[in-house]
């Protein structure tokens, strides 16, 4: 079929459960808006039936559905970007699969867009129906992400965006990828819209405390320079303090005749060893990832694919 209007890109982790359902209900939101559409199941390496599932609505729906199976898990910013690749609509929407945000909302992100055209449009909601745990992480997240990256602090993984933004978006090839931070670079352009989020259905969330830890030092380190900030400060503020321990020291010894002695310099020799250290892991990280940058390994490598 000639291209669409819309492209809905869903990245899938273990959710056999859901993706059937998922996709009849976006189905009929198209139907009923008499829009042209195509959906793209991302599959990021589960561990259950979730490609198979995908496989047999390929097979009543090839028309309507690109099936792309990762070589395993990348994680859901990068199978979102996958798919992002493959999208041919005007316009491209990314859905989490775990039908806590129902595919009706999607007339909302239209909507808005329709009322106030805008590069991207983020769905957000004021109460998300995770556990108490989950909720701070992600609070705590948005919150660094606004101060870190000056953003609006109320994006999410449900947006809608113009497919000329996307294509900005696919020209990196970095092997960590965070879409909300690459489009705040793009573009200001951005309209919020109030959608519902549902408390989960099937199964649990695939992002643990580990995997959430991971994805904000992945963002820290490979999106900011606040650790080689940090150093700076860091360092000058402890030599101005060692400056005047030293004098003080000099003074005691001067008019005192106090020794030195022996803990005060293994104190010090520790103290300064171990900043020392500190910095050079630092510095070790940043190389590291700079290295990986260099080397071009990929966001994702992809196994299968059913156009």
């Amino acid at each position: 079929m000639e291209n669409p209007e819309y492209s809905i890109v869903i990245p899938v982790y273990n959710s056999e459960d859901s993706i059937e359902e998922l996709f009849l209900r976006t189905k009929a939101v198209f139907e009923k808006l008499h829009k042209t559409y195509e959906v793209i199941f991302v599959e990021d390496g589960s561990d259950d039936n979730s490609w198979k599932i995908i496989n047999q609505l390929k097979q009543k729906f090839p028309e309507l559905i690109i099936a792309i199976r990762l070589s395993k898990n990348f994680g859901q910013h990068n199978a979102s970007f996958c798919g992002m690749n493959y999208s041919k609509g005007k316009f491209i929407i990314t859905i989490d699969d775990d039908l806590q945000i129902p595919p009706e909302e999607i007339k909302k992100l239209i909507k808005n867009y329709n009322e106030n055209p805008s590069d991207l449009v983020y769905g957000f909601y004021t109460k998300k129906q995770h556990s108490f745990y989950r909720n701070i992480g992600s609070k705590s997240l948005k919150k660094t992400a606004k101060k870190l990256y000056k953003s609006p602090g109320e994006g999410s993984s449900f947006r809608l965006m113009t497919n000329e933004l996307a294509q900005n978006l696919i020209t990196h090839h970095h092997n960590f990828i965070f879409i909300d931070e690459l489009l705040l670079w793009y573009t200001d352009k951005i309209s919020f819209v109030e959608v519902t989020h549902l408390k989960r259905k099937y199964n649990k969330s695939g992002y643990n405390s580990k995997k959430l830890m991971k994805l904000v030092s992945n963002l820290i380190i490979y999106y900011t320079s606040l650790p080689l900030k940090f150093m700076v400060y860091a360092g000058l503020v402890l030599s101005i303090i060692t400056f005047f321990i030293a004098i003080i020291f000099i003074i005691k010894k001067i008019f005192y005749d106090v020794p030195l002695g022996y803990t005060s310099i293994i104190v010090t020799i520790l103290f300064s060893t171990s900043i020392i250290l500190f910095s050079l892991g630092v510095i070790g990280e940043y190389l590291r990832r700079m290295y990986l940058i260099q080397n071009k390994k990929p966001p994702y490598t992809i196994k299968e694919i059913l156009k």
